[in-house]
């Protein structure tokens, strides 16, 4: 199993914590009873995590590595989380180019993504397909106004978060805001071990990311970081005024849903989501107007403000998945179109045909492309 140190690293953190909260949800659901499964079960566990790491193996950025004979792998740098690339593959003289996920040209923690510069066959994400972000810094005021808003009416700051790579951006915006005395100093938690295991990642990552080690020491001393269960469970039923970022990113599991089931009843708070909110998610649910939030098998009445800031992506957007192809000097023999929804991934397949003119294609889910 290849991949760039970091990623590995990660990798290792969210595969084993995401068996742990497997097992503690499995175990939650048998006792009281609201799994579909009898019993309910882990997808995977801990022992399995265990049987897989053995087989990671690190390999260093922007270097070829041999994989079999005539065919060579390249992972190039991409922005978007820490340890993200774009990967290049050489098959017997053909270039086969996979996008990832792509980052952020003005990306507040990473830096820009490289871009390819030949690919006879392409497979580029469409995440922000026809839509444009505003630079993160804008998004800053925005902040500031919404924590304001909210600790002045005596409510507190809630952000789901991803774990990875926004958990840490989210530190660092409302560090900065505190450090200019933006926003008053009230206490800052950061609750998800997974979250702290990616924090003491950047100390070790240098160079993948524009902190500096003062600077990170610095952000994480104004902040709570929260890893015991059992810390959780206290704080979520305190209600001084504070700002809470935790995972899921969407609500889709993860500490938040602890906060939430106590708090989304209180007007005077405020919900934050800092992220893409996919179809049928929780996340998106609230955000087209749900007033009940369904937490581990009970409804829970929402009276929460609900904001949504879009800048703080960590996908690039139109204009800058258009850009990330500008240096490709050849016409692609194909284009596949993959990791969006359909009016994504449509605007971009007009965009790519009006800017480069190729055709591009967007496969079904299930079919079988061959490429001679």
């Amino acid at each position: 199993i290849y991949g760039t140190n970091p990623t590995l690293d990660i990798a290792k953190i969210i595969l084993n914590d995401s068996a742990k909260i497997q097992e503690q949800e499995a175990e939650r659901a048998n006792k009281e009873g609201y799994s579909k499964h009898s019993p309910a079960e882990p997808l995977y566990d801990l022992k399995d995590v265990e049987k897989t790491i053995p087989h990671f193996k690190g390999i260093p950025q922007s270097q070829w590595i041999p994989l079999f004979d005539g065919i060579r792998a390249r992972f190039q740098y991409n922005g978007h989380i820490l340890g993200a690339t774009y990967i290049e593959l050489d098959i017997h003289g053909k270039r086969f180019v996979f996008s990832g996920d792509i980052g952020r040209t003005n990306d507040l923690l990473l830096y820009p993504p490289l871009k390819p510069k030949k690919a006879d066959v392409l497979f580029i994400e469409s995440t922000y397909g026809g839509r444009f972000h505003p630079d993160e810094v804008e998004a800053l005021p925005q902040i500031e106004k919404l924590v304001n808003e909210t600790i002045n009416r005596g409510g507190s700051l809630f952000v789901p978060s991803f774990s990875v790579e926004r958990a840490q951006l989210m530190m660092l915006i409302f560090w900065k805001l505190l450090k200019e005395k933006k926003i008053p100093r009230v206490q800052m938690i950061m609750d998800s071990p997974m979250g702290a295991n990616v924090l003491e990642l950047f100390h070790r990552t240098r160079d993948w990311h524009r902190l500096e080690d003062n600077e990170c020491d610095e952000m994480c001393s104004h902040f709570t970081v929260v890893s015991s269960f059992r810390e959780t469970m206290e704080l979520r039923t305190d209600n001084k005024p504070k700002i809470v970022i935790a995972g899921s990113g969407m609500l889709t599991g993860g500490r938040m849903l602890n906060y939430l089931e106590t708090q989304a009843q209180n007007p005077n708070n405020t919900l934050l989501f800092v992220g893409y909110q996919a179809e049928g998610t929780r996340g998106r649910k609230l955000l087209e107007g749900e007033k009940e939030l369904k937490v581990y098998g009970k409804w829970v009445p929402f009276h929460m403000e609900v904001a949504e800031i879009e800048g703080l992506s960590a996908h690039a957007d139109h204009a800058e998945l258009m850009d990330w192809m500008r240096k490709i000097k050849n016409k692609p023999e194909r284009v596949f179109i993959v990791h969006g929804e359909k009016e994504s991934a449509e605007a971009l397949q007009k965009g790519i045909k009006e800017t480069y003119g190729w055709d591009a294609e967007i496969p079904q889910l299930y079919t079988i492309e061959e490429i001679e």
